[in-house]
């Protein structure tokens, strides 16, 4: 079938159901919203049936009544499209209206070339009703013409129809002299309320209908004028003035035939068309396909359809004739036809000339108006398909405008990248209240230097890539990573009043995440740092050349204090981000445990708690009492150091160095686990005891136990 089913088939459904149900029915149909929608391709019958099928399984509605309610459509599809004139000029009443229906698609035929288009024929009952048949190649399709009769006699004719099917048969044709071919025959009974005048008739169809009503000549409601007038009589001669020569030559495309199909009598045009049928006795089956109706070719089917329009075909040359039957008695029925041809390419393919048509036949004039129709058409074909090719490019550009803003939302926050799009500046803006977190991997230098690049950048990845899934649902910002520094945010740039609750929910699942990863070098779970810290903070872009989204501020650099004097697999919370926790009542869905006084450089003394876990205690994150040597402040309570060597590596531990060599924290010590971590280092580290913390003057081939983090003073690393 055409496109244009297709087409009236999503235009039903979205207008009725909306676009949603239409995307569903399209995925389980397995259709392109584009390729199988062009209005002038001619589809698969499979293809076409496919996709009613699944609107019938998505709507939840039997196949039939899908059909019924698409005839009902289709007819107000075309109605609204530029047919209503043609509609409204087929009858005068229901029974002419499908009379007439072969005829117009006979015309669509020259648009349409492939159409199979069904028969129908109407007969009037006693009772008043119509008993209508309709013929069609395409089984099952029947329920169509339910909705488009429903349709024709609402809009139309102002009546409610009823219709019921009475007999389904199954008939045969052999009009190609293929074999048998089955056809669905189906037979309906029509039943016209005309009394039942529905409500929802539109003002046009109403303005039809009253003009119909009030017809002169006692014409009744949807009766047409001229067939029912009784004023004219016609005058008939008693005798015919031509003779049987000059008639066969002024009507050259004829043919009169008996009860047998023998050709008694032909127009000299057909008898150069088909010259076997000159032949006394000729049979009208022996040199002619009957290609519509789709009926065996036989006296009674011929009677049964003699208001169709009949189209025969030359079996030598395939040359169409087109017209009508008439019954002149009996025993004798009379063709009259003229050849159809759409266009001046068929009628050189024909070697048929124009000059061979009367001139009172108007083929010639439709010829040539069709010769300029097609080209018409092949221009709205060219259109159809650019528009097409059009629409993927859309679509196709629109994915990777998705693709782009996905990228540059992975850069920028929304809210920023909208306006820099916008071309608008982004001018810095000032957050009262952020929190912040700050985190590293230990032992880090070790790792990246007994593995290669590659490992360490796998290790990176898969690590990040956890941590990143977490910040979308626990509503945080990425601000960057440097080497094994993570950064985050809550509060920024969209103020979140629970800004310290997202930051810890985020500690909690990149601590479980860290563990979930395995060190290149050594095969076991990887440790992280984590420090948090609540505050003011200023926020811009910086930079025109891959620009940034950065934060500036004494909050930045206290939370990286936090993570700089924390402890592996542990998450520091400064005495801010305590307090913004507790006064949102927070103390009942987490669990703290305090470390104690630390001094912090630049900081002095302050009271830090360690986050625990939510809702229940998580051992993995309990600080257990070989641990609580940290969260002392005063180094004399500390265990002192045995070994030089190890001293070396605890002074490691403790933190970059600063410019002049001075250490970060007073004198945090290593605890066993970090003296195991750092074993392969201490010999490294015992060649650099003279120097501050452990750490040399010079990078070279040094190895300390962690990376320095952003914003800290650098300290002698392996590069």
């Amino acid at each position: 079938m055409y496109g244009q089913i297709h087409v009236v088939v999503k235009d039903l459904v979205i207008s009725k159901f909306g676009k949603g149900v239409w995307e569903k029915i399209l995925a389980k149909a397995g259709c392109d919203d584009i390729d199988d929608f062009l209005v002038f391709h001619y589809y698969s019958d499979e293809r076409t049936v496919g996709l009613i099928v699944s609107v019938s399984e998505i709507l939840g509605v039997p196949v039939p009544a899908v059909l019924e309610l698409f005839g009902e459509y289709f007819f107000t599809y075309c109605f609204q499209h530029g047919y209503d004139k043609m509609l409204r000029t087929l009858g005068g009443n229901l029974k002419d209206f499908i009379q007439n229906l072969d005829p117009l698609h006979s015309l669509l035929a020259l648009t349409y070339r492939n159409i199979e288009a069904p028969s129908f024929r109407c007969e009037s009952n006693e009772d008043g009703t119509l008993t209508l048949h309709y013929i069609s190649p395409r089984k099952g399709l029947y329920p169509i013409v339910i909705g488009v009769v429903k349709a024709v006699g609402r809009e139309l004719f102002n009546i409610d129809c009823t219709i019921e099917v009475i007999d389904r048969l199954g008939e045969q044709t052999n009009t190609n002299n293929v074999g048998m071919a089955a056809q669905d025959h189906v037979i309906f009974r029509v039943t016209e309320n005309k009394n039942s005048l529905t409500t929802t008739t539109t003002t046009t169809s109403k303005t039809t209908a009253a003009k119909e009503t009030s017809t002169p000549n006692g014409a009744t409601n949807g009766t047409s004028v001229i067939a029912e007038s009784k004023d004219f009589s016609p005058h008939f001669p008693d005798s015919l003035h031509i003779d049987p020569r000059n008639f066969c030559t002024a009507f050259p495309f004829h043919i009169i035939f008996d009860r047998e199909l023998c050709v008694l009598q032909s127009g000299t045009g057909i008898q150069r068309l088909c010259p076997e049928i000159r032949a006394a006795g000729s049979s009208l089956r022996e040199n002619f396909v009957l290609e519509h109706p789709l009926i065996n070719m036989t006296w009674d089917n011929i009677v049964m359809f003699i208001n169709a329009v009949f189209v025969f075909s030359v079996k030598q040359t395939r040359m169409p004739l087109k017209g009508q039957i008439v019954l002149l008695n009996l025993d004798a029925m009379l063709f009259i036809c003229s050849p159809r041809l759409t266009n001046l390419n068929e009628l050189m393919d024909k070697q048929f000339y124009l000059s061979d048509i009367p001139i009172y036949d108007v083929t010639r004039e439709l010829i040539l108006l069709n010769q300029q129709r097609e080209a018409e058409i092949e221009v709205s074909k060219k259109l159809d398909e650019t528009t097409a090719e059009l629409k993927r490019t859309s679509l196709a550009l629109e994915r990777e405008k998705q693709r782009t803003e996905f990228l540059l939302h992975q850069m920028l926050p929304k809210k920023v990248a909208d306006q820099l799009k916008q071309g608008k500046s982004v001018d810095a803006e000032k957050f009262d209240e952020v929190t912040i977190l700050f985190s590293d991997i230990v032992t880090f230098t070790n790792i990246a230097a007994a593995c290669q690049p590659i490992d360490i950048v796998h290790m990176l990845n898969n690590l990040y890539a956890k941590f990143d899934a977490s910040t979308t649902k626990n509503n945080v910002y990425k601000v960057e990573t440097i080497g094994d520094a993570y950064m985050v945010v809550s509060g920024v740039p969209e103020v979140v009043k629970d800004h310290a609750e997202c930051v810890c929910d985020q500690a909690l699942d990149m601590v479980t995440a860290a563990s979930e990863v395995k060190s290149p070098a050594t095969g076991r779970a990887l440790q992280i740092r984590v420090g948090m810290h609540s505050g003011p903070v200023v926020a811009g872009v910086v930079g025109l050349k891959m620009p940034r989204y950065c934060l500036f501020g004494d909050t930045v650099n206290t939370a990286s204090r936090m993570e700089s004097h924390g402890i592996p697999g542990k998450i520091h919370l400064s005495p801010d981000t305590y307090r913004a926790l507790m006064r949102k009542g927070a103390a009942c869905r987490y669990q703290f445990q305090p470390r104690g006084a630390l001094n912090v450089k630049g900081k002095g003394v302050m009271h830090t708690h360690f986050l625990v876990g939510k809702d229940e205690k998580r051992p993995d994150l309990v600080v257990d009492e070989s641990d609580a040597q940290y969260q002392r402040l005063d180094p004399e309570d500390t265990p002192s150091m045995k070994q030089t060597s190890e001293q070396s590596a605890a002074a490691s531990v403790k933190g970059g160095s600063g410019a002049n060599g001075n250490s970060d924290v007073t004198s945090v010590p290593v605890t066993q686990q970090s003296q195991l971590d750092v074993k392969e280092s201490i010999k490294t580290s015992q060649s650099h005891e003279g120097s501050p913390n452990g750490c040399c003057s010079s990078n070279d081939n040094c190895t300390v136990v962690r990376e320095p983090i952003r914003g800290r003073s650098a300290t002698c690393q392996l590069m």
